[in-house]
């Protein structure tokens, strides 16, 4: 089924949403598959999860906790989807692609920044 209500054709409905899925699972396989720093990070968040299933914290603080580094996990995702456009563009050196991938490495360190500031304040306080 086409849905020309937003000027661009597509599957609507549970159709839609089951595209929708398949695709995420394909960029996860694909993250997985290619990018050193999301299996690095998805390690992480495993060992994160059982850690904070092993300390005495409060159920907010065990989803703080673990969200910290699921938000890592998100940022890396993006940060990996805009290494790849800019690398499909050219290999050659551009003062906008290399801002680009710079800026994109720049939230996945704030990303951890604010994961470890989150664990030290958790467990210290």
């Amino acid at each position: 089924m086409t849905n020309h209500s937003h000027g661009k054709p597509g599957y609507t409905g549970i159709k839609r949403v089951v595209k929708a899925t398949r695709y995420s699972f394909q960029g996860l396989k694909a993250a997985f598959q290619h990018e050193a720093a999301f299996r690095q990070e998805i390690v992480l968040l495993l060992i994160a999860t059982v850690v904070s299933c092993l300390i005495n914290v409060s159920t907010l603080e065990h989803i703080a906790l673990i969200g910290v580094v699921v938000l890592v996990v998100i940022v890396e995702l993006l940060n990996s989807a805009i290494e790849a456009i800019v690398d499909r563009i050219g290999s050659e050196h551009h003062e906008l692609s290399g801002r680009a991938k710079d800026i994109g490495s720049a939230a996945v360190f704030v990303a951890l920044v604010f994961a470890a500031f989150t664990w030290f304040y958790i467990l210290v306080s």
